[in-house]
């Protein structure tokens, strides 16, 4: 068996990781393809070295454009590698451009696709992730489900029990595998904090970043968060988000540190000594929770709905007296949840399903 194994985004990298592992130490054939929707090292390039991955064996090099010219692009660049290489399976992951367009293509020139981290909704049709994660579950063959109460909402949704397996998220393997490398005083005093005394944030959704009320709200309520813990917010900015700040004129309040995009094992470290993560990233809930950090989201609606559950995240939206509050209460909680996502061999789980199957 041939296992084609798409990224396109740093997430999908950091999500697709244990399945590249996995089949490297089972000797399978893969297929790693990089459609380039995130293309410059900062974003992308040095999670591969980070890691400790191979470089891609294709990269598509779309870059950065709209969502229909990223699509038509992803189609047409990746229907002729598709072709030559015949791989038996394309495992795509998460909810990007990059997933709907290469899922579409595999599917129409009949090659299996399996889908990673299949059955999350927010249930907001607004978002072009939503759109994408509904498209890409019902085109694909298999489905790996996180947690059984994404596996609940695929049934619910017409698809056969029979093509979905839970195996938990890929995320917490990479968490559990790269923690103990990413512990490092010296990083800690690198950004100026303290273990324990600092936020982490992060800003890049469209639904915040395109609306200057919420993206004014946000670091309003970032500003506020500062000041109301006494501790300083460092703020891991999309190069989107910095553009668009300086576009609109918005000032960064006092207590937030803009800081650029990061490379894999100093997020890490940095995520894991905090006091709290505010995030509008659905790959960073997850990892809060794992990491048992508190998350506070901001934005209205999650399909992490398992972090809220069990107390390790609250959902704040844009407004910034609600993002102070949250964080308040966030802070002062227990950090004693479960662990909804995982046991950390969830790329083994897949791999092996897949090889079982021949």
């Amino acid at each position: 068996m041939k296992i084609g194994i798409l990224v396109g985004t740093r997430p999908e990298i950091i999500k697709m990781a244990p399945v590249v592992r996995a089949c490297e130490a089972r000797g399978t054939p893969f297929l790693l393809i990089h459609t380039g929707q995130h293309y410059s090292f900062e974003m992308d390039g040095v999670f591969f070295r980070e890691l400790g991955l191979p470089a891609p064996h294709v990269n598509l090099e779309v870059g950065s454009g709209t969502q229909v010219y990223q699509i038509g692009a992803i189609i047409a660049g990746i229907a002729p590698i598709l072709e030559h290489e015949r791989p038996d399976v394309l495992l795509v992951e998460g909810d990007t451009n990059s997933v709907a367009a290469a899922g579409l293509a595999a599917q129409k020139m009949g090659i299996k696709v399996g889908h990673v981290e299949a059955g999350l909704r927010s249930f907001d049709r607004t978002m072009p992730e939503e759109i994408n994660r509904i498209l890409t579950d019902h085109l694909s063959d298999y489905l790996f489900a996180p947690t059984e109460q994404s596996r609940v909402l695929l049934h619910r949704e017409g698809i056969a029990d029979e093509r979905i397996v839970v195996t938990g998220n890929t995320v917490v393997d990479e968490v559990l595998l790269q923690r103990e490398r990413a512990r490092d005083p010296a990083r800690l005093e690198r950004f100026g904090v303290e273990s324990g005394r600092f936020a982490i944030a992060t800003v890049h959704r469209a639904e915040n970043t395109d609306v200057e009320s919420r993206l004014r709200g946000i670091f309003e309520g970032l500003s506020g968060a500062s000041r109301a813990l006494g501790i300083p917010v460092l703020a891991a900015l999309h190069p989107r988000t910095s553009k668009k700040l300086e576009a609109l004129g918005l000032e960064i309040g006092n207590g937030v540190r803009p800081l650029p995009p990061l490379g894999y094992l100093d997020f890490l470290g940095l995520h894991a000594e905090a006091a709290i993560t505010l995030t509008d990233s659905g790959g960073l809930q997850e990892e809060a929770c794992c990491l048992r950090v508190p998350a506070v989201t901001l934005r209205d609606n999650t399909e992490r709905p398992e972090s809220v559950e069990v107390g390790a995240n609250v959902l704040a939206g844009a407004d910034p007296v609600k993002i102070v509050a949250c964080a308040r209460a966030m802070v002062a909680k227990p950090r004693d949840w479960p662990n909804p996502y995982g046991d950390g061999h969830s790329g083994e789980r897949i791999v092996d399903w897949l090889l079982a199957r021949g």
